[in-house]
């Protein structure tokens, strides 16, 4: 059936509606919203409604995209201050911990194929593909439940996890990779594969700090007449960075995440417009990855592999990822102490990274490829079910949650980075309103100024001869290092 370009954008449009109705309602209740993107669209595919998609190419082509927009978007929220403490840890998980997961699930596949009772029957190769291809925590998942669900962990725990999720994607994707080239009878020597890895750090990495560099460079000095073009300037030099990585032989998603945490961390034009485009667009890009990927599986072909994937989802949830993650952070000894290795263990979450990186396998016909993609899919909708359903409660349950630090500002104001002022907030207390009934008995210091009184919901632009009530909340700006004269006398609004 060909459908008209009104067809696809209906459907399209119907798809979207109805995955960000699922999602406001799966938040109320604590489930993952990339879940319910992915169940969507399989109620949507060839065995719910019907629609007909089965181009893998396609897939992978989308999914390529997206996951670089998602990394990049993820290395901009990333900030350096965080990141250096948990450095060495973050990069050992990232690398190691994805190595070890390969293994570990991999020779288990491999004894599990070998029994009598299995549907599954494959060789050693096969099988550390099918470890390697879901190895990596899912960069999507991971950002998108820590940050949806609000949670503040102890420790050092959630930059150290986001870093991991972040920049173990490049690792899972060059195994796959690998182990496809064994597969098909073509592989690599030792040397070859670790000239190849060497590669495509060393050129990612310095291809995302200098793209990173120079995006920054062109945000601040070019003078475009419409700001609106800033964002779509900074997705340029994203494509760009990604596609010129992979010519050059080196990892295009380690490229893009470490070129996102230059922008991320340095002084930028239009920051606040960038960083909503940004964070817009990867949701939607989220949204039809999740969609795609959905309406990608055949529900029924999962139901003939669902005993043996609930093993290997097992298997990975209770011993490969705490194996990995217990050999990984072995040199840091108690500086690391249990309860936070437990919880590291369990935001071991599956993705649509791993479902991508399944899909190469399936392009390259690898032999059993479908029965991997459908296996991997099975796991990725277990591990956001049982995982990322919980994260709130582990954390709990472990002693591992901390208060959430306030962001921001109830009056919704920012400052340009350029400017040399900084905004504090207070709320006037009883006391405070006794002694001085206007803003002029406040007596602040030089340099600072009231902004805007909040009062309830009604917003006041401020006098001198404005009489002030207990509880109103008070926008201050001031120059930098100068606070507040009276905040001994009033409570912190940050």
């Amino acid at each position: 059936m060909n459908f008209s370009v009104e067809h696809i954008l209906l459907v399209g449009s119907v798809l979207l509606f109805v995955s960000i109705l699922a999602g406001k309602t799966g938040y109320r209740f604590g489930v993952p919203t990339l879940l319910l993107f992915l169940l969507v669209g399989m109620l949507f595919g060839s065995d719910g409604l019907g629609i007909q998609f089965h181009d893998m190419k396609f897939a992978q082509f989308l999914g390529t995209v997206a996951l670089s927009v998602i990394l990049f978007t993820g290395g901009m929220d990333t900030r350096f201050t965080d990141i250096r403490p948990v450095l060495r840890p973050g990069i050992l998980l990232s690398t190691l911990g994805v190595l070890f997961t390969t293994l570990f699930t991999g020779l288990f596949i491999w004894w599990l194929s070998g029994m009598s009772w299995t549907n599954i029957h494959f060789s050693l190769i096969p099988s550390l593909l099918l470890a390697a291809t879901m190895s990596s925590t899912d960069s999507a998942s991971v950002f998108s439940i820590l940050r949806s669900q609000k949670i503040n962990l102890k420790h050092n725990l959630r930059p150290m996890l986001e870093l991991e999720s972040g920049s173990n994607d490049p690792m899972a994707y060059m195994l796959t990779i690998v182990l496809i080239q064994f597969a098909q009878a073509s592989g690599m020597g030792w040397g070859e594969i670790a000239v190849s890895f060497c590669v495509q750090f060393i050129v990612g990495g310095a291809a995302g700090y200098v793209m990173g560099r120079l995006a920054t460079r062109a945000m601040n000095k070019l003078n475009i007449d419409n700001q609106a073009m800033y964002p779509v300037l900074l997705l340029a030099v994203l494509f760009f960075t990604f596609a010129m990585t992979s010519l050059l032989k080196g990892n295009g998603y380690l490229a893009v995440y470490l070129a996102g945490m230059m922008v991320g961390n340095h002084k930028m034009a239009f920051r606040r417009e960038t960083t909503t485009f940004m964070d817009g667009l990867t949701w939607l890009f989220q949204i039809v990855m999740f969609l795609c990927l959905g309406l990608l599986v055949n529900p029924h072909e999962m139901l003939e592999v669902a005993a043996v994937a609930t093993l290997i989802g097992a298997f990975m949830v209770l011993v490969g990822r705490p194996l990995s993650v217990y050999l990984s952070l072995l040199p840091f000894g108690k500086s690391i102490n249990q309860r936070s290795r437990v919880f590291v263990s369990w935001v071991g979450l599956r993705g649509a990274a791993p479902i991508l990186f399944a899909i190469y396998p399936v392009v390259a016909g690898v032999e059993g490829a479908q029965s991997i993609f459908n296996i991997v899919f099975f796991i990725t909708i277990i591990s956001l079910i049982v995982q990322g359903t919980t994260i709130t409660r582990m954390a709990h349950a472990l002693g591992l949650s901390a208060p959430l630090p306030k962001t921001g500002n109830d009056f919704g104001v920012e400052l340009p980075e350029d400017i040399g002022s900084d905004l504090h907030e207070i709320t006037v207390t009883e006391d405070l309103a006794l002694r001085s009934p206007t803003l002029k008995d406040m007596n602040l210091p030089q340099g600072t100024l009231v902004m805007i009184v909040k009062r309830g919901e009604e917003f006041l632009i401020p006098n001198g001869s404005l009489r002030l009530h207990a509880a109103d909340k008070l926008l201050i700006i001031s120059e930098k290092k100068v606070a507040p004269s009276d905040t001994h006398t009033a409570k912190e609004g940050n």
